[in-house]
C-alpha cells in the first residue's frame, strides 16, 4: 500500500491540460509533488491554476526540463518513487514539419524514460493515447477497439497520431531492454478525445470540437465520430495505473462513450446552449478541404464509426466516468467563462 506523504511523484509538462488536473489529484491524496515546465514563468503559472489546492504551497515544487534536452532532467527525477509523463507535443493546426511533432514526443519519452531508470523511479506512467490504438487502419460499426490493438504506422496518419505510436511504442521496447539492476514498471494511459474544464484557463485541442460549435464558429456539423472522455477522469486513471499493483506493464485505454459530432451538438443544445445541430454533407465538407488544409485532415474520416472500449480499465483498475452530459455542460461553462469580455460570446438561453 503506497503512503501518499512519503512518495514524492514527477509530473511531466504541468502546466498542460491533462498535466495539472494530476498534479491536483496528487495533492489532494495527499502526495509531494514535482512538476516540470519549460520556464520558471510556467511555474508561476501552475501554482496560480491550482490556487487553494491543499499542498500548493507546502507539498509542490518545479523545475525546468525540456524534452528535447538532456539537461534537467536528472534532477527532475531525484528521489520520485512515481512518474506521471505527460508532456508531449498537441499542435492545434497541421505542423509545418512532421518532426517539429515526432521528434520532441519520440524523444521525449525514451529521455524521460532512461533518466527515471538512472534515478530508481519504481514506475512510469506515460500519457500516450488513442490516436496510438486506431490511426492508420480501418474502422466501422462492428470493430471495437481495445488495448491489443497498435495503430498501423504504415498507414495514412498525422504527425501527432504518428508521434504518440512512436514514442509508445519506443517506451515499451526501452523497457523491456534495461538490464535487470534498472528494471522498471510501466503503464501507458490511452485516453481519446479529452473534454473537461480548463485548470490553466488556456484552450485546449481536444475542447476545440466544443468550443467550435459553442461560439458558432461552424454552420453546421461534419459527419465525425468521436471517443471522448472527461479530464478529471483520466487524472483519476493515472492515479490508478500508478499505485495498482495490477496496472504495472499495462495499457489502459480511458474513454467514456463515442457519439457523433450531431449527437454532441445535440445534448449542449439540451442544455440550453445555441448551437448548430444541421449536419453538413460529406461533399460540402470535402470541398471545403480543397481550399483549408485544417479541414483536409479530417476529410478521411467522414462517416467513420470508431468505437473503442475501457473496459480493460474498468474491469482491472475498477475506474469509473462522469456522464458526457457532465462533461459537456462542465467544459461549455468553462469556456463561456473564459470568452465571457468577448461582444459575440453566446448565452445560455434563460
Amino acid at each position: 500500500m503506497t503512503d501518499p506523504a512519503s512518495a514524492l511523484v514527477t509530473v511531466t509538462g504541468a502546466s498542460g491540460f491533462i498535466a495539472l488536473h494530476c498534479v491536483k489529484r496528487l495533492l489532494e491524496a495527499g502526495y509531494r509533488v514535482r512538476g516540470t515546465v519549460r520556464s520558471l514563468a510556467r511555474a508561476d503559472d501552475v501554482r496560480r491554476a491550482l490556487t487553494g489546492v491543499p499542498g500548493v504551497t507546502t507539498r509542490l515544487e518545479c523545475c525546468v526540463a525540456t524534452l528535447t534536452e538532456d539537461h534537467g532532467w536528472s534532477q527532475a527525477m531525484a528521489g520520485s518513487r512515481f512518474v506521471l509523463h505527460t508532456a508531449s507535443p498537441v499542435p492545434a493546426r497541421r505542423p509545418a514539419h512532421d518532426d517539429d511533432v515526432i521528434v520532441p514526443a519520440r524523444d521525449g519519452t525514451t529521455r524521460v524514460l532512461r533518466a527515471a531508470a538512472d534515478a530508481g523511479v519504481e514506475r512510469v506512467v506515460v500519457t500516450s493515447s488513442m490516436a496510438a490504438v486506431v490511426s492508420g487502419v480501418e474502422r466501422g460499426p462492428h470493430r471495437v477497439f481495445t488495448e491489443a490493438d497498435w495503430s498501423d504506422l504504415d498507414g495514412a496518419m498525422p504527425a501527432y497520431s504518428r508521434g504518440k505510436t512512436l514514442a509508445e511504442r519506443e517506451a515499451w521496447a526501452l523497457v523491456a531492454a534495461l538490464p535487470p539492476g534498472r528494471r522498471l514498471q510501466l503503464t501507458t494511459v490511452n485516453p481519446s478525445y479529452v473534454l473537461g474544464p480548463s485548470l490553466g484557463g488556456a484552450a485546449n485541442a481536444s475542447n476545440e470540437i466544443v468550443r467550435k460549435v459553442l461560439l458558432r464558429h461552424r454552420p453546421g456539423l461534419p459527419r465525425l465520430m468521436f471517443p471522448v472522455v472527461d479530464v478529471r477522469d483520466v487524472a483519476d486513471l493515472h492515479l490508478l495505473a500508478m499505485t495498482s499493483p495490477a496496472a504495472a506493464g499495462e495499457r489502459f485505454l480511458a474513454v467514456e462513450g463515442a457519439y457523433w459530432y450531431a449527437d454532441l451538438a445535440r445534448r449542449l443544445a439540451d442544455a440550453g446552449h445555441r448551437v448548430p445541430t444541421r449536419v453538413v454533407p460529406d461533399w460540402m465538407i470535402r470541398l471545403i478541404g480543397v481550399f483549408d488544409p485544417t479541414v483536409r485532415l479530417i476529410t478521411g474520416q467522414l462517416g467513420q464509426e470508431c468505437h473503442v472500449s475501457s473496459a480493460k480499465a474498468r474491469r482491472v483498475l475498477g475506474w469509473r466516468t462522469r456522464t458526457v452530459h457532465e462533461s459537456l455542460v462542465d467544459t461549455a461553462d468553462d469556456i463561456l467563462r473564459r470568452t465571457a469580455a468577448a461582444p459575440t460570446a453566446p448565452r445560455r438561453h434563460p
